[in-house]
């Protein structure tokens, strides 16, 4: 089985490395490759007690590559067996493509929640990562695992999932990956394949030549800011070319999506954004595309796109992996849940309170907890930033807090959430 191993730490200094991802990865001169960002692997348990009411277990997709996925079936499974059939979410996790497992204790507990939350059977996949195996590797093995939960082989899909409620969620390079698989799913219409019910994606990683405004508010000047974050820009310019083995620069279109492939993306979306992320803007600015394309896939009525933002304001990206607890976290995972569990074309019960799901997400899993207690004893600072180069160099960033205001048109536009209260208003000049 397929599992994504993180090398040991080497002795070597600073004139031993060829490429600094620091603190996601480094490649050495001698060709050795050392991760920083890593959570301890979980076993998968059929045992639901074990679990917090979710069994899991690991299924290999691909021998030939060695990609796996690890299913979580929430306990209400049993409950309705023979009657209702549960929502399937594909889960692709984040990581810059370089880092981290659905085998984590970052992803595991995350998707467990997420599957009880939602009483969705989740399907979370592991697939090969940068630079050991460059894209499109993660775009290949991701349409794998797609292919394989369409067949319903697996027992528990089987007997338990909707596939006509086939849900793909990722997160930040997940986020990426799955948009790409949606596309993909648009031109291999047959009966072998899924509808695809939704696209979810959450601080989902695109990019570009053309800085947008989240990304000028950085300089090269901010020695002492107070304020750091995720991704400075400088850092995410690198990126993209180390993941690809240098075959591809920033105007690449599977980081800068053209026109017209946004149009097939899906006729359900909900994108979430962080309102200090430096990806920030492209997210939003994909959510304008989108609204602004229909998607003409062959069983979609014309012009029913349905387009949904989830803003956390003043938080950065991926808060909600390592902060489960905080109430932006909680009402993001609300928001994905009722995503989920939502009538196709249909508006939520109170639209003018946005931001609020109609059912709060509750930490009943104990998720919140247990992510609390492991990143006081986990290394990983709270706030990062990538493309530093060396462990000495303290280079400090700060993002300004520009408000940005959203548009607000219900079906066959954009239903913006942001932070618990109502915004309406426009969205900014740049994404109209």
């Amino acid at each position: 089985m397929h599992a994504n191993k993180t090398s040991p730490a080497n002795e070597k200094d600073g004139h031993d490395i060829s490429v600094d991802m620091y603190p996601f990865i480094r490649k050495y001169k001698d060709g050795s490759i050392e991760r920083f960002l890593h959570s301890p692997f979980v076993l998968a348990s059929p045992d639901q007690g074990g679990n917090r009411g979710v069994a899991t277990r690991d299924v290999v997709v691909d021998k030939a590559t060695g990609v796996s996925v690890r299913l979580f079936l929430p306990s209400r499974a049993a409950e309705t067996a023979g009657r209702n059939r549960l929502p399937l979410v594909l889960y692709v996790h984040g990581g810059s493509f370089c880092t981290e497992s659905a085998f984590g204790r970052t992803y595991h507990p995350y998707a467990t929640s997420l599957a009880g939350s939602a009483g969705a059977l989740v399907v979370s996949v592991e697939y090969r990562l940068a630079p050991e195996f460059p894209i499109p590797a993660a775009y290949d093995d991701a349409w794998a695992a797609l292919q394989w939960a369409a067949s319903s082989s697996d027992p528990w899909l089987a007997s338990y999932a909707d596939p006509a409620r086939t849900f793909l969620a990722g997160d930040s390079a997940g986020g990426n990956i799955v948009y790409h698989t949606a596309v993909r799913a648009s031109h291999e219409v047959n009966d072998d394949m899924m509808d695809i019910a939704g696209l979810i994606m959450v601080h989902p990683y695109f990019w570009g030549a053309k800085r947008l405004p989240s990304e000028l508010a950085w300089t090269d000047d901010c020695e002492g800011a107070s304020a750091t974050a995720v991704f400075p820009p400088y850092g995410v310019d690198r990126l993209w070319p180390f993941v690809t083995a240098g075959q591809a620069g920033n105007n690449d279109p599977r980081i800068d999506p053209p026109a017209s492939e946004v149009s097939l993306a899906c006729s359900r979306v909900l994108i979430a954004v962080a309102g200090k992320d430096t990806l920030r803007d492209r997210g939003l600015d994909l959510a304008a595309r989108m609204r602004d394309h229909d998607a003409p896939w062959p069983w979609m009525t014309p012009g029913r796109r349905e387009v949904t933002v989830v803003e956390s304001e003043g938080e950065d990206h991926g808060f909600h992996l390592y902060s489960p607890l905080r109430a932006t976290s909680k009402r993001l995972m609300g928001s994905i849940v009722e995503f989920i569990n939502q009538q196709p074309n249909s508006s939520p019960a109170n639209p003018m309170v946005f931001g609020v799901p109609t059912t709060p997400f509750k930490d009943v899993f104990g998720y919140g907890m247990a992510m609390k207690s492991w990143s006081k004893r986990s290394s990983m600072a709270t706030s990062f930033k990538i493309g530093r180069v060396g462990p000495s160099n303290k280079i400090s960033v700060r993002l300004p807090m520009p408000t940005a205001r959203v548009e607000t048109t219900g079906v066959g536009g954009i239903t913006c959430r942001r932070g618990g209260r109502t915004s309406l208003g426009r969205l900014p000049h740049h994404l109209s």
